[in-house]
């Protein structure tokens, strides 16, 4: 009773195939078949998304760029009196992060800050988010950022080289 017409059939010649695996087998070449035809459409469509650039990176997922470009996405620019320190950066795929390091007087720095950031508060002089520094200072649109910036948070990191040269870390970055 549990066999189909070719099991019946096959007794006589000595094997059985029972109902239930020929469902299985029908079962799975239904699901396979479309798996096996769409695979390729699918690597194809990932390998668009993957070469489609972000607009605010200008389709960089991670380079140098000029350091006015990197500052300048926080809504700052290099104080006249400053020298960078190696390269600038940009790294990103969904969220853009720029990066740059600069030196400058240690006598600027505040000046800088609040001319850059009016609105923003107090640079901290304790250690900010685990990190030693002289002069810290996080910022967002609810904490000082100003309008019309595309980052949407700022991080400023000043260390005291000697008693007259700052090293400046500035990222910038979307979230």
């Amino acid at each position: 009773m549990g066999r189909t017409r070719n099991a019946a059939a096959g007794h006589a010649g000595g094997q059985e195939v029972p109902r239930g695996r020929t469902r299985w087998r029908l079962f799975a070449a239904l699901v396979t078949l479309p798996a096996l035809v769409l695979l390729p459409f699918l690597i194809v469509l990932a390998g668009i998304v993957r070469s489609e650039p972000d607009d605010r990176s200008g389709g960089r997922a991670a380079g140098h760029v000029p350091c006015a470009e990197a500052l300048a996405f926080g809504g700052a620019a290099l104080p006249d009196d400053a020298r960078p320190v190696g390269e600038c950066t940009i790294q990103g795929f969904q969220d853009i992060h720029y990066s740059a390091t600069f030196r400058m007087p240690v006598s600027g720095v505040q000046d800088w800050l609040a001319h850059t950031y009016p609105d923003a508060p107090a640079p901290a002089t304790e250690t900010c988010t685990g990190v030693d520094v002289d002069l810290c200072l996080d910022l967002d649109h609810a904490r000082g950022l100003p309008d019309g910036v595309e980052a949407h948070a700022v991080q400023v990191r000043v260390v005291y080289e000697d008693a007259g040269t700052a090293r400046v870390r500035f990222a910038s970055f979307t979230v």
